[in-house]
């Protein structure tokens, strides 16, 4: 059923509304679900990249002073290269991530930042070797300020989405 904000947006937009799929992916895997889920649902894709990337030393978690660790235990802003230029056109956004430390990577909170989240229904899905989704979304949340609903699961692949 279509609420009212989403049928403005649609009258606005010629009648459509528009689907993203937005994912960060470290070693692959968030990246092919993400994919495979877009191609899936017939919605545009961004992959959100750090402006510096990451090395394979980088996301080394027994590694008390690789970097994912600093930033997620700093709390750190993670620059993102590149910037949707349409994003107001979107409603209903899917942002995809790997889980680190109970939580979506300090990118996806820049990422979140940068954007203004009106009126938008944002699904988080992520993958994770063996962490659950925990309170994901709460802790996400003030980073998607005026999000009309966000929810969020942990996901092996685009069948679960």
């Amino acid at each position: 059923m279509i609420n009212k904000t989403e049928a403005k947006k649609a009258s606005e937009n010629g009648g459509e509304m528009a689907t993203l799929v937005a994912y960060f992916s470290a070693g692959g895997t968030t990246a092919r679900v993400a994919k495979e889920y877009a191609e899936k649902i017939g919605a545009d894709v961004f992959e959100i990249v750090p402006e510096q990337p990451y090395t394979k030393a980088d996301i080394t978690f027994v590694n008390p002073l690789a970097r994912c660790n600093r930033e997620q235990i700093g709390g750190k802003d993670v620059p993102v290269a590149g910037k949707i230029e349409n994003f107001s056109e979107y409603d209903t956004i899917y942002l995809g991530f790997p889980i680190w430390y109970g939580q979506a990577p300090r990118v996806i909170h820049t990422f979140g930042k940068g954007y203004d989240w009106s009126g938008k229904t944002v699904h988080l899905f992520a993958t994770s070797g063996g962490s659950g989704i925990g309170k994901t979304a709460e802790k996400l949340s003030p980073s998607l300020k005026g999000a009309v609903s966000v929810d969020a699961k942990r996901v092996t692949g685009a069948a679960e989405i």
